[in-house]
């Protein structure tokens, strides 16, 4: 039976604005409590899709710098949306892809803070506008986020998100055979129309991860393409990719990174990508999920604040290097002495 839940009276606002994002010592603070059977779990907070729409929208015609496009539909003719900045084809490209799996949330509450950023109109955004092509596809799995799939979520900690799409296929298991109709728009209407250079692939892992042997909780783990066919030159640049978030989130005091261990098959994004069109991909993988069958892999809300911040910090920062050139210069050196995460091979990426 789906496990009962008290939920809150907001909806659909997302309440981070109270949650101080100052880095108080050197303990990481985007852990939060995992869900323990009894925590509320406010997933009225986050944006659903009607909302996620109409900020999406708002932005659009607001700001002349965004250009808002429709690349596709999902099993259930939800629009998939593709926020577009810098149009130069002379400038280097990243793209941002959030959510391939549904209950991985809180990616993209960062990315949309991301977009509103990037229409603030102001000097920096411009002057990095000028150097740098951004693409942002928030939500890749529109179906599973907002539950409405063909088949049942009652085993479900919350019944509000799962990970699969609508015909319960993993999406960042189709990246070769592309059967799918969010995977074949990923690819037809974006990869390759406006073939970009970076791409960073947000996800969320299980709640307990912990940095190497040790019993600290990590924020977030990371990893570039593993599959023996990526030209070496593509994998040196994701590490670099790699370099600069690290650098971020550690600096900042509240998140603490692991280096992920994940599969080395073409099926996932992160190498087929980095095979098919030389993309330089990261995978970062944020702590917890809004939902799951399993407990031990859904977090409580209490931090998710510092998680979106998270997020946001580590798509201003790769953007602004790649804008600037400074991530040429980027020391990869330190993966080689990176803790490996541990309790994440379940369910990798």
């Amino acid at each position: 039976m789906k496990k009962k839940l008290m939920v809150g009276a907001l909806s659909g606002v997302l309440v981070a604005s109270g949650i101080a994002f100052s880095a108080p010592g050197a303990s990481v603070l985007a852990n939060g409590p995992g869900y323990n059977g009894n925590e509320t779990i406010k997933n009225e907070r986050l944006h659903n899709y009607e909302e996620m729409v109409s900020m999406l929208q708002h932005l659009d015609q607001k700001s002349d710098a965004l250009s808002l496009e429709v690349y596709g539909q999902s099993v259930k003719g939800r629009d998939l949306y593709l926020a577009k900045f810098g149009t130069n084809e002379n400038n280097p490209t990243i793209l941002y892809l959030t959510q391939q799996h549904g209950n991985e949330t809180l990616t993209t509450e960062g990315a949309l803070q991301f977009i509103k950023h990037l229409t603030s109109n102001s000097k920096e955004v411009k002057e990095m506008l000028e150097n740098v092509n951004i693409l942002v596809a928030p939500r890749l799995n529109v179906d599973g986020a907002e539950g409405d799939v063909n088949f049942s979520l009652e085993d479900y900690v919350s019944g509000t998100h799962t990970r699969y799409n609508a015909n319960e296929v993993d999406l960042n298991r189709d990246h070769v055979d592309r059967l799918q109709p969010e995977t074949q728009a990923l690819h037809g209407n974006v990869l390759q129309k406006y073939k970009p250079d970076y791409m960073i692939d947000l996800h969320h892992q299980r709640a307990e991860t912990t940095l190497g042997d040790t019993d600290e909780l990590v924020s977030g783990s990371i990893l570039y393409p593993t599959n023996e066919e990526v030209d070496p030159e593509v994998v040196e640049k994701s590490k670099q990719l790699g370099t600069v978030l690290y650098n971020t989130v550690e600096s900042r005091g509240f998140g603490t990174l692991s280096k992920y261990i994940g599969g080395t098959a073409p099926t996932i994004s992160r190498n087929g990508l980095a095979v098919e069109y030389g993309i330089a991909t990261l995978l970062f993988e944020m702590r917890g999920m809004a939902d799951h069958y399993r407990d031990d892999y859904v977090l409580g809300q209490k931090s998710n604040g510092y998680l979106i911040k998270q997020a946001v910090i580590s798509l201003e920062a790769t953007a602004k290097a790649i804008a600037d050139g400074s991530i040429e210069n980027a020391d990869t050196s330190f993966w080689d002495t990176l803790p490996e995460s541990s309790y994440n091979r379940s369910e990798s990426e």
